[in-house]
């Protein structure tokens, strides 16, 4: 991609079309249009604009945190490196103005000034309907919703234009940290009525395409696989105005152009880049690079175990003995990742996640299991991955082929679009693939729950069902609850030793969060969704 067809797409810069490749004089007007206009780089982009959407995936997720708002949000604290980091346990007022959390129920009081993209005032009803609409939808967003006990519409009450009140079904100390994910953000409700049907009564189709938020930034222009173009909302209230006026996010699939874009300054920002390349960003100093571990996370390898011949574990075991680990660590990961691999047989099992388990790579076990599960001669199958994140998927992939077929496993790569991903996750039909998941809660029930419960979300990827895990996982939550410790540690010790000996999927390594930009820029924050908030970034 060429400097001026980059910055053609920054509306308003100049008069006139293209922009000379380097001005020779930059006028003030340009450069103060400049400072306010962040330019990011990224592999893949958006499928879907509404979180609530049929399987939008992670690059939507940014467009929805943006461009929504919640009732409450969490506080910062310094993270690791001096880096702002969200605080697990501490929330404050977003589009609420204020909350009261009583025994049984939680109260919140909206700002009486917020108002919609269009000028529509927020109001109760429309909380209502937008929470209503988030456990009622199905898939990702009710399954989220429920991991904080929010099931049922009638827990949604409005008690006037400007009050809300949220009733719990059940003590669950994932109730409010759920409230504060990106799933409960609120909608304009009378919009979206309006562009609904019988056959889509929640409107999904109309918000898929276009936002319908309060949020600081609304898109204005989307070009599916390209680019998302958003502009600030300068009548937002629920937090400082974003020194960010407009937010161009380009999709630049080769990572080389990518590091090109940033490395000449013609983007500000970057993700997804190959961990080699910002492991030498880092060298060279020339770019800020932030490299911090997925909180709650792993990427991992999964197998269907519906299917033979995953179903047998003997199968599982020998796959888990068969991956190359450290050549995944050192060779696709360059170090930038925690290992969840080769921990010492006789180290106890930790009230923690994740941790590491005890396989290592060792190819005459995982051959011995093989002819324990009477396939010495080995089988053919696909391993899967998400295109969307190629730069670390495809080679990881290309290693784990090599080393499984030393013990006889044929396999054939699977590359899926990124707009399609999340859509093969729900059929659970993939045989053997990779994947990450981080649980937004940072606790090890709320990833259990996701990942392992016989409720079987979309991230329960494996299908795995087991009466013993669910006990476990279930009994966690409820000891949490009721601040019952000897219980809750005795359950999440239980649940990750069954997952380990059951290994439906095998942990790789935690991965890191890895960002660059230009040195001007400042006010980046972790969060527990991994993708940019634009409302705390500025340009120097």
């Amino acid at each position: 991609m060429k400097r001026r067809d980059f910055l053609k797409s920054v509306s308003g810069l100049a008069a006139g079309a293209a922009l000379p490749a380097v001005p020779t004089v930059i006028s003030s007007a340009y450069a103060d249009a400049r400072s306010e206009t962040l330019l990011i780089v990224s592999e893949g982009g958006p499928n879907n604009l509404d979180i609530h959407g049929i399987g939008t995936n992670v690059p939507g997720y940014e467009v929805s945190w943006n461009c929504y708002d919640r009732l409450i949000s969490h506080e910062m604290k310094t993270g690791p490196g001096g880096v702002p980091y969200y605080d697990r346990d501490k929330f404050k007022p977003e589009l609420a103005e204020e909350f009261k959390i009583d025994d049984m129920s939680v109260t919140f009081k909206l700002r009486k000034n917020a108002k919609f993209h269009d000028g529509t005032p927020v109001t109760a009803k429309d909380v209502k309907w937008s929470l209503d609409r988030a456990v009622s939808v199905g898939g990702f967003p009710t399954f989220q919703m429920s991991a904080g006990s929010l099931t049922k519409p009638e827990q949604f009450v409005v008690i006037d234009d400007h009050t809300v009140r949220v009733d719990f079904l059940k003590k669950d100390r994932l109730t409010i940290p759920d409230l504060a994910v990106i799933v409960p953000c609120i909608v304009n409700s009378e919009l979206v009525k309006k562009n609904a049907s019988e056959k889509d009564p929640w409107g999904l189709e109309f918000t898929k395409q276009q936002t319908a938020g309060s949020g600081a930034y609304k898109v204005t222009k989307w070009t599916a696989g390209t680019e998302v173009i958003m502009e600030r909302n300068d009548d937002w209230v629920c937090g400082p105005l974003p020194k960010i006026k407009r937010v161009i996010w380009r999709m630049v699939p080769q990572a080389g152009n990518r590091r090109a874009l940033l490395e000449r300054g013609d983007a500000d920002i970057s993700y997804e880049l190959p961990n080699k390349d910002f492991q030498e960003m880092k060298a060279n100093g020339k770019l800020n690079v932030v490299s911090l571990p997925f909180s709650n996370g792993i990427q991992y390898i999964g197998m269907n175990v519906t299917k033979p011949p995953f179903d047998n574990p003997k199968v599982r075991q020998a796959v888990a003995y068969a991956l190359p680990y450290q050549k995944i660590m050192d060779a696709v990961m360059f170090g930038l990742a925690n290992p969840m691999f080769g921990a010492a047989k006789d180290k106890p099992t930790e009230v923690a996640w994740p941790q590491p388990h005890k396989y290592n790579t060792d190819i005459e076990k995982a051959k011995a299991l093989m002819a324990e599960a009477g396939l010495a001669n080995g089988f053919e199958t696909t391993i899967s991955f998400d295109l969307n994140f190629a730069g670390v998927n495809e080679p990881l992939c290309v290693l784990v082929q090599e080393s499984l077929a030393q013990i006889g496993i044929k396999t054939t790569i699977n590359k899926v679009p990124g707009a399609n991903w999340r859509t093969e996750l729900n059929k659970k039909e993939m045989p053997l693939f990779t994947n990450v998941f981080s649980g937004w809660l940072d606790y090890p029930e709320y990833f259990f729950y996701w990942c392992y419960h016989g409720n079987n979300s979309v991230f329960n990827t494996m299908s795995y069902k087991s009466a013993e895990m669910d006990k476990l996982i279930d009994g966690a939550r409820n000891a949490a609850a009721t601040g019952d410790t000897a219980t809750y540690e005795k359950d999440v010790k239980g649940f990750v030793d069954l997952a380990f000996t059951d290994i439906p999927r095998i942990p790789l390594y935690q991965p890191f969060v890895n960002v660059a930009m230009q040195k001007n820029i400042s006010g980046y924050q972790y969060w527990f969704h991994r993708r940019l908030d634009y409302r705390a970034l500025a340009k120097g």
